[in-house]
């Protein structure tokens, strides 16, 4: 009996218990889910969240992972599946005045992100969004106004 073998094209990163609530790491993740490996670095690095820097480690590492495993180009990656789920709280109790205690919720969550070769794939044998820029007319000057000799109110003695 013969087994048809498929080309794996998908690898992925699994981050488990970090320890931030899954609505501020859903938040990033909406931003980067469907774009490119390149892209994605690129806007985790710009954003001013603290949930950046744990997404950011875990695309380096699907993308390490593509590169070992299916000996894949990183221009070549797209992340197709990225997923946060909640994890467990952690719990624990500070004392507070008269002998009261309080309770503190860490929340934790488990983070997934599933990179895909496109040139792997039959179905993305040719991407025109991640090839060509978005802007079509290249004849567009843009004119800059010259701030210190334009006659304003700085001309005046």
């Amino acid at each position: 009996m013969l087994k048809k073998t498929e080309k794996k094209t998908e690898v992925y990163a699994l981050g488990q218990h970090i320890s931030m609530s899954a609505d501020k790491a859903r938040r990033v993740i909406d931003q980067i889910r469907g774009r490119s490996y390149e892209e994605t670095l690129m806007i985790l690095e710009l954003m001013p969240y603290r949930a950046c820097y744990p997404i950011f480690k875990l695309v380096y590492s699907a993308a390490a992972n593509a590169s070992y495993n299916l000996a894949s180009n990183e221009a070549n990656l797209v992340i197709s599946k990225a997923e946060v789920n909640k994890g467990t709280t952690i719990k624990k109790f500070k004392p507070r005045a008269r002998g009261r205690s309080y309770p503190i919720k860490k929340p934790t969550c488990h983070i997934t992100i599933v990179m895909k070769d496109i040139s792997l794939d039959d179905k993305y044998l040719e991407i025109d969004s991640l090839k060509k820029p978005r802007w079509k007319n290249k004849h567009t000057a843009m004119a800059y106004r010259d701030m210190y000799s334009s006659g304003g109110i700085w001309d005046k003695k």
